[in-house]
């Protein structure tokens, strides 16, 4: 087997992890700010090593985790997950996150009149195809 580096490219590591499910995914998020190291903005090709942190913004928290490992390949979940460690932080946000979402309405049950029917649709339909129509002056 061969002998892993000191270090590796962020966006290598993200999808080793399994924090995204491509690599072109991961340097995405990079390139957009989503991820940082240490604190500080990166690039997708920044060297990462064990010990470093990583902050990750996904929908509805912020996530912080601590590098443990590196792994040149993407293996099976379990193994992924002893690359990092979460912070403290990172864990009480995401419990906070967890309890948001189960306590927010339904989205479904916003919606009063359901969907619309086959009349409704050709109602529509016509409506648009009309509205369209410029008053040449």
């Amino acid at each position: 087997m061969a002998d892993l580096p000191a270090s590796m490219r962020l966006d290598k590591w993200l999808w080793a992890a399994r924090f995204y499910k491509t690599r072109a995914l991961a340097v995405e998020a990079v390139e957009k700010h989503r991820v940082d190291v240490n604190g500080q903005a990166s690039k997708p090709g920044r060297d990462v090593r064990p010990g470093d942190r990583i902050g990750l913004t996904q929908p509805g928290w912020r996530r912080e985790v601590e590098i443990l490992g590196l792994s040149m390949t993407r293996g099976p979940a379990p193994v992924a997950q002893a690359l990092y460690r979460d912070t403290e932080q990172s864990l009480r946000d995401a419990a906070a996150a967890a309890e948001r979402r189960r306590l927010s309405p339904e989205p479904a049950s916003a919606i009063e009149q359901g969907r619309p029917t086959k009349k409704d649709r050709r109602a529509l339909q016509d409506w648009d195809r009309w509205s369209v129509e410029l008053d040449p002056e």
